[in-house]
């Protein structure tokens, strides 16, 4: 079995399929519940609260790492508008770039992903 290749900066541009997302009534509900979000378009679920889109899920061809060595450390999002229910939109994600820094407990490896989006 091929090892996978360590985040090195090879993976820069490496990027998923383009993915159909369809943004649903009820798991913007259960999301809006789940990050505490109170905004009454949420609750109802006509409008996606902002991380909504972490929910989606894409993989890119050859990057695997040890999800229990992770950190997630930041996250962005920028919108032309809000996310909808019935709203359908394609995604790809891609890794934007790659760097270690060393820290108190050793060399530490960042690993930027970026997502976009279009309906």
């Amino acid at each position: 079995m091929d090892q996978p290749p360590a985040l090195s900066r090879d993976l820069i541009g490496r990027e998923s399929e383009v993915v159909l997302f369809e943004v649903e009534r009820g798991a913007i509900r259960k999301f809006a519940e789940a990050v505490q979000d109170q905004t009454p378009q949420s609750l109802r679920g006509d409008i996606a609260p902002p991380t909504f889109p972490t929910t989606f899920r894409m993989t890119i061809p050859g990057l695997t790492f040890d999800l229990a060595r992770v950190l997630h450390g930041a996250q962005e999002y920028r919108y032309e508008r809000p996310l909808r229910a019935g709203d359908r939109v394609r995604c790809r994600l891609r890794v934007a770039d790659v760097y270690q820094r060393t820290g108190r407990l050793g060399e530490m490896t960042f690993l930027i992903l970026a997502m976009d989006g279009t309906d």
